[in-house]
């Protein structure tokens, strides 16, 4: 087992210094599937949507897709207030883990964390969780590896049961080095036909300062976390073309840890050994 663990570390250790010349992005999405959005949709007298999948498809990207356990439910296809297309949520889910996406965690019901333990206490929102990972793994044949809270709002007792439980919890908080915390893209400012609070002068401009202001401290490595959203899909279109130019490469959840990050993967090697 030793010998095991020390030439995991061996390799990690070189795949950091390969990774330190490189560029990544991982582009993440939450609260889905919706199909509307991955597909795209035509309402009577408008203009048809943009589908998310086919834009990353174009651009030969890998995402990765945090989504709400209920979604992934027989015979669900979203919301009331969601365009309904032919697809349900599964429907979709199985499509994007067979297009080479990943799909990792969002909670079963995406309750904010502080209130769902208030109703019913800590462990239930590792039930939660777990309840989304089991049924993550009937679509992909693995539970979730990844865990992002719903408006990052967690605490430390929280983030340890989770953890024991074999889940990384993604965070925005300072607390985590700069590589491994998410990028707000604050995309959900943007919704709508009319949206008041969206960053100006554009949502590409926000997520490109971001993303500027982190090089300046010597970071190249980026988790940014959208929602699927048919105003995110436009914006990505520009967006994604944009980050390639200035030498960006796309990766998915677990190939950016990898790669970025080389002692979690030593820690879960030895775990499971």
């Amino acid at each position: 087992m030793k010998r095991c663990i020390a030439t995991a570390l061996f390799l990690t250790l070189a795949t950091a210094a390969f990774a330190a010349d490189q560029k990544l992005i991982a582009l993440t999405f939450d609260d889905g599937p919706r199909p509307y959005i991955l597909y795209g949709y035509t309402q009577p007298g408008h203009a048809p949507t943009p589908a998310l999948l086919d834009l990353l498809d174009h651009e030969k990207v890998k995402a990765t897709f945090f989504v709400m356990g209920w979604r992934l439910l027989p015979h669900t296809y979203g919301n009331h207030n969601e365009f309904k297309t032919d697809k349900t949520c599964l429907d979709a889910a199985k499509d994007l883990f067979a297009r080479g996406h990943e799909i990792e965690d969002h909670t079963f019901s995406h309750v904010q964390f502080r209130l769902f333990a208030k109703q019913h206490g800590e462990e239930a929102i590792v039930r939660d969780v777990d309840r989304a990972s089991d049924l993550i793994k009937n679509v992909t044949g693995h539970r979730a590896e990844f865990v992002r809270p719903p408006d990052w709002i967690t605490w430390d007792t929280v983030n340890r049961q989770l953890e024991s439980r074999g889940y990384r919890v993604l965070s925005i908080s300072s607390e985590n080095p700069l590589a491994m915390r998410d990028v707000n893209s604050a995309d959900y400012l943007c919704a709508g036909s009319h949206p008041v609070n969206c960053p100006k002068p554009s949502l590409n401009a926000f997520v490109l300062q971001q993303i500027e202001q982190r090089e300046k401290k010597g970071v190249c490595t980026h988790i940014l976390a959208f929602h699927e959203l048919s105003t995110t899909v436009v914006a990505l279109q520009s967006l994604i073309p944009e980050l390639k130019s200035r030498g960006y490469r796309f990766v998915t959840m677990q190939e950016y840890v990898r790669l970025v990050e080389p002692s979690a993967t030593v820690k879960r090697a030895a775990l499971k050994n």
